[in-house]
């Protein structure tokens, strides 16, 4: 019975040394090894033995890339205007043996290292630098812990701000001043628009009065050619036809009417060439007729022209009782001429 309980416990103490013996380190961890109280070396990923009761070993670390996000942080920047900050960081562990023992609570120096430095950043910027520059506040942070992190054996490998809350009363501030630019945008661009179009619409009323005006004047100037043309083929027509004065006293009898249409026509002036022409019409008509067989004419006293300035026109020989008599001047009688 004895010898049973004396192998259970050397059963025991065997298995409890492998276990303190046989270390296995996972992928990606770190685990640092004390003998006797000092640093001893660092076990790497794998299966490691150490030596039991004499070998300690402390945490393992991971050497993974590792995300913290902080609490927001309140600061105040240039303009003394108190902001609340939300920051990310991206650290690494490098050296296990300085992470270990070069400080006591990395993530929470890092922490606190953030929000000096941030105050210190934010300090000397007014809210809009500060809302508008954040690749530079990112920027200055990273290299700050880079010089304070190297010694503790970690890298940063970025540093980002989710956000930068300003107080409730300045986001409506800034809410009008956006929605008053958003107007004023709009009201430029609206006049602008209604500029633009009213140039357009000018410029294009400037072409089409141009283009009238052009119209207007080749229109003129052709109908004033064709008139010169017409009156010069109806000169060269009527000296090739060599008229006499009773054509052109016929003519002057047809164009009489015409003169004396229109009720505002109240007095119109008869040429001096028309009474002569009338005259030799007159004297010219009576031979054209044959004079039959007739008894003694009649003797008719003439009658003295008016004294109208024109000039007289001679009366026609006094025809027989078989003939007719044809008298222009009852016909077509100039008006005596108001002076």
């Amino acid at each position: 019975m004895a010898a049973l309980v004396v192998l259970a416990v050397v059963v025991v103490l065997s298995l409890v040394v492998v276990a303190r013996t046989v270390r296995i380190v996972p992928q990606a961890r770190a685990g640092v090894v004390e003998r006797l109280g000092r640093y001893s070396r660092t076990l790497t990923p794998g299966l490691t033995i150490v030596v039991p009761f004499v070998d300690r070993v402390r945490d393992v670390l991971d050497l993974r890339e590792q995300v913290v996000s902080f609490l927001p942080q309140p600061v105040i920047t240039q303009d003394n205007l108190v902001v609340s900050i939300d920051t990310v960081i991206y650290y690494q562990v490098t050296d296990p043996k300085a992470a270990t023992y070069e400080i006591n609570d990395y993530v929470h120096a890092i922490e606190q290292l953030v929000v000096t430095t941030l105050r210190n950043v934010i300090g000397g910027l007014a809210l809009e630098q500060a809302l508008t520059s954040r690749d530079g506040i990112n920027g200055a942070l990273r290299e700050v812990l880079d010089d304070a992190t190297g010694k503790w054996g970690i890298r940063v490998n970025r540093v980002e701000i989710k956000a930068i809350d300003p107080p409730a009363s300045v986001k409506d501030s800034m809410e009008k001043q956006m929605r008053a630019d958003r107007d004023k945008r709009a009201t430029i661009l609206s006049a602008e628009g209604v500029r633009q179009a009213r140039i357009l619409t000018a410029e294009g009323e400037k072409e089409s009065a141009i283009l009238k005006a052009e119209g207007t004047r080749l229109s003129a100037v052709l109908e004033a050619e064709g008139q010169a043309s017409a009156i010069t083929t109806v000169f060269a027509a009527i000296h090739e036809g060599k008229p006499d004065a009773q054509v052109l006293a016929y003519q002057y009898l047809q164009t009489l009417p015409q003169l004396a249409q229109g009720t505002s026509n109240k007095m119109w002036i008869v040429p001096s060439e028309l009474t002569a022409a009338l005259g030799a019409l007159g004297q010219t008509l009576p031979h054209l007729v044959s004079p039959p067989s007739v008894p003694e004419p009649v003797s008719k006293t003439a009658v003295p022209p008016q004294e109208t300035g024109l000039p007289t026109v001679p009366a026609p020989s006094a025809p027989t009782a078989s003939e007719t008599v044809i008298d222009l001047r009852d016909k077509v009688r100039p008006r005596e001429s108001t002076s």
